[in-house]
């Protein structure tokens, strides 16, 4: 217990670094294309360039001190309060524009986010309070007022703090430079890639330093410090000629992937199976930063993805040779480091399950599934035996884990394994004793030092992850293994046993065809209104539901969401309670379609039965098409009364 309470903080500040940096990289990473358009233009058409043209590179200053800034403060403030949090974080985003003299990148970053936040709390404060026909002067008025008065503190106080800081970080590298300490960053920015925790560094400090650097000086190190496809080349090269099984046999594949296509996620699962080749990634990525430094060579601009396609794009005319170069010797390096590891060191007794066991470990690190682990053969963990007891958790264990544990229970059940327990449970709640453990890919994390022992599956909704079929197949498979048969029947089906029965957690008067809201926010507002309105909760649980919405998303699947509040919103509950509200045209639920909203509050898990009833019904989609048909209430709960039968 004592290893499980000392590891969650660290888990934890981890997952904020990752969130963090991740934040910083959706500001820069949409706007790649515009910082290479830029490069594109500056090689080009600047006097330095490949065809010079004095009109034409007057694109160029303009680009770097308005455009790019622009866009990068409005895509922050656009991900904290959607397009109108981006119209006024571009205004005051303009503010540090002005009140400086370099690229205003990193003020932007600042700017954006924070004017977004700022409107997005006094559009709480009276959402809801505006008399009809005055919601578009408020709007208009308010957003302008916010804007002008951050664009004006943007001038007056972010603009002179930020620029101190880019030249205080500037000096920073001009320091290791001079003083050939340069490469000594690839100690932390090497294992910092395998962690997922590069971004914070790369986009948040590295490019907007770098973008400078390549203003004045047309090309910067900086750019490469990250990029460099070299080290993770090297390490795949080393498996491709001393590795042994799978990790031998898919190494080819995935070094095209990394070299080529820029993914340099592949080549991690490669160093956490024996975590002494780390030395490799950072031997190599020191080798290439001191080539850069002894040839000054540098890009132009961000090479994104880090394939050596986009790195040789954006290479300065005069640095093809030193890019060349480092990239070159980053890969020897690398590859020798990783060879006399590889043959130096004891191999794991299975290669196969040792690739498989860091690809998922990589996946847990990085808190969801990769795109590319399953092309390096990973299988993902596997209980040491038959999976007898499966859990479901979320935050409050009432709502998403309920009907993700009833899909899947049905799913057993269907394939004659019965002796299988399905239950869902708050995180909080959970202790060390299932086989496996199924959380939405943002709570896997938090869940894992609760239940070391079991192995865990991260799924991106509840109502129609593919993950179920891969667990009912393993279920399955391990018993034709061990030559248990599956059984026909025996452990009861938990759905049935809630009580009090459906019709009492959901009632008429709870059910609504014609939902009038047209917001995600609106709609959690409708559902959780219906349970104010029934007496089932006080009115900070609709708080608590869009609170529980912030950290993970409630959307299930077809068509379906149940917002619910969190964990420590349950004391707001009076009784258990379900409403649902149709809206035919849909709602934007973060970027999914809704058409059904479903307001959950639960006690002693009395509203289960309801919630398997509504699980049955979207995991049908003929179902799910009589439901969108329904044209009066009592269809919609003799549709669930029948299931539930």
């Amino acid at each position: 217990m004592a290893t499980q309470a000392e590891a969650a903080p660290r888990t934890s500040a981890r997952v904020r670094v990752q969130k963090f940096g991740t934040f910083l990289s959706g500001m820069i990473m949409p706007n790649i294309g515009a910082f290479i358009a830029w490069g594109f233009i500056t090689a080009l058409f600047i006097p330095a360039g490949f065809f010079p043209n004095e009109s034409l590179a007057a694109l160029v200053g303009p680009m770097i001190t308005y455009l790019l800034p622009l866009l990068i403060g409005y895509t922050g403030g656009r991900m904290v309060h959607g397009i109108r949090g981006g119209v006024v974080g571009a205004a005051a985003t303009m503010g540090v524009i002005v009140g400086t003299d370099i690229p205003m990148f990193i003020g932007a970053m600042l700017m954006g986010p924070l004017t977004a936040f700022i409107m997005k709390k006094l559009d709480g404060l009276w959402e809801g309070k505006i008399k009809p026909g005055f919601e578009m002067l408020v709007d208009n008025f308010s957003a302008g007022i916010v804007a002008a008065v951050m664009a004006v503190f943007g001038l007056l106080a972010i603009g002179p703090l930020v620029t101190a800081f880019s030249n205080a970080a500037g000096a920073v590298v001009d320091f290791l430079v001079t003083n050939g300490l340069l490469p000594f960053t690839s100690i932390f920015i090497e294992p910092a890639k395998v962690l997922f925790l590069n971004n914070a560094i790369n986009h948040g400090i590295l490019t907007p330093l770098a973008t400078e650097q390549s203003l004045e000086n047309g090309k910067s190190i900086l750019f490469l410090l990250e990029a460099n496809p070299g080290p993770g080349f090297g390490i795949l090269l080393a498996y491709m000629v001393f590795g042994r099984g799978i990790a031998k046999a898919s190494a080819p594949g995935a070094a095209l992937i990394h070299f080529v296509g820029g993914i340099h996620e592949i080549y991690f699962p490669y160093v956490l199976m024996k975590p002494i080749m780390i030395l490799a990634a950072i031997g190599g990525g020191m080798a290439g930063i001191l080539t850069l430094v002894l040839t000054g060579a540098g890009l132009r601009s961000p090479a994104a993805p880090g394939s050596i396609i986009a790195v040789y794009a954006a290479t300065a005319s005069d640095s093809y040779v030193g890019v060349t170069l480092s990239v070159l010797l980053a890969t020897a390096v690398s590859f020798l480091i990783g060879s006399v590891i590889l043959k130096t060191t004891k191999n794991p007794a299975d290669d196969d399950d040792s690739l498989s066991n860091a690809t998922t470990k990589m996946e847990g690190i990085k808190g969801r599934k990769s795109s590319v682990s399953g092309l390096i053969g990973a299988k993902g963990e596997a209980p040491a035996g038959p999976i007898r007891n499966v859990v479901f958790a979320c935050d409050a264990g009432m709502g998403s884990s309920a009907m993700g544990a009833s899909v899947l229970r049905n799913k057993f059940k269907a394939a004659g394994l019965t002796d299988v327990k399905v239950t869902n449970s708050s995180i909080a709640n959970l202790t060390d004793s299932y086989d496996l453990v199924v959380t939405h890919q943002d709570l896997t994390d938090r869940a894992r030092p609760l239940t070391a022992a079991a192995t865990h599956v991260s799924v991106d909704n509840f109502m129609n992850s593919p993950r179920y079929d891969e667990i009912v197949d393993l279920a399955r498979s391990q018993r034709e293994g061990d030559g248990t048969p599956a059984p026909d029947s025996g452990a009861p089906d938990l759905s049935e046993q809630a009580q009090p029965a459906g019709g009492e957690v959901l009632a008429e008067r709870s059910v609504v065809l014609q939902g009038s809201a047209t917001t995600q926010a609106d709609a959690i507002n409708e559902a959780g209104r219906l349970l104010v309105d029934r007496g089932a909760v006080e009115e900070s649980y609709i708080a608590a539901m869009h609170e529980r919405e912030q950290s993970v998303p409630t959307y299930m699947g077809n068509f379906l969401a149940i917002p619910h509040g969190t964990n420590a919103a349950k004391e707001y509950i009076k009784r258990s309670a379900v409403s649902i509200v149709r809206y035919p045209e849909g709602i934007d639920w973060n970027g999914k379609q809704v058409k059904f909203v479903v307001g959950v509050a639960g006690v002693n898990n009395e509203h289960l039965s309801i919630l398997s009833a509504i699980a049955r019904v979207f995991s049908d989609k003929e179902q799910v098409a009589r439901l969108d048909r329904a044209e009066s209430v009592d269809e919609v709960l003799a549709l669930f009364g029948k299931v539930n039968a």
